[in-house]
């Protein structure tokens, strides 16, 4: 597949959906002066390109009572059981993010608790994961910063 290459107008586009991805393509549009069916195709062609992969929602965990973070690193028997341990932990719904790392860990995960009690729990469920070697535990005391909207307007203007 050929490189999709992106135009002035694209980069507004994604520049607009990236601060609020409901924004409607009639609004988007009146804003650019072009018509709404410009912006529908020009998302659908960057959607074909794997440019687009979707759209998120974020929520205010603290409010649905789930603001306890926690970061466990996973320490394997064998490495060949990564894939294996990656379905289990896929299995765990407050397991948020894992990653496959170099370095001290092998799997490197975010959870998301209501309270200690929780994250113990879940932290357990890790640890009984056919394979986990065992575990360690860092508690997030604050979320500082969780911003990709600033990443993507600079991958968007380097382009």
């Amino acid at each position: 597949m050929a490189k999709y290459k992106l135009d002035d107008t694209d980069h507004q586009i994604l520049d607009m959906l990236i601060e609020n991805t409901r924004t409607p393509f009639t609004d988007i549009a009146k804003k650019l002066n072009i018509s709404a069916g410009t912006v529908h195709v020009r998302v659908k062609k960057m959607e074909e390109a794997q440019i687009i992969l979707g759209s998120s929602l974020t929520l205010n965990y603290e409010k649905l009572g789930y603001a306890f973070i926690a970061y466990v690193g996973i320490f394997l028997k064998n490495t060949s059981q990564t894939k294996f341990v990656l379905e289990r932990i896929n299995d765990i719904p407050f397991v948020t993010v894992a990653h496959v790392t170099t370095g001290k860990f092998n799997v490197f995960c975010k959870i998301r608790a209501r309270n200690t009690q929780h994250a113990k729990e879940i932290i357990f469920q890790l640890d009984d994961i056919e394979g986990v070697y065992r575990t360690e535990t860092m508690i997030s005391l604050e979320e500082s910063m969780n911003d990709k909207k600033r990443l993507m307007h600079s991958i968007f203007k380097s382009m």
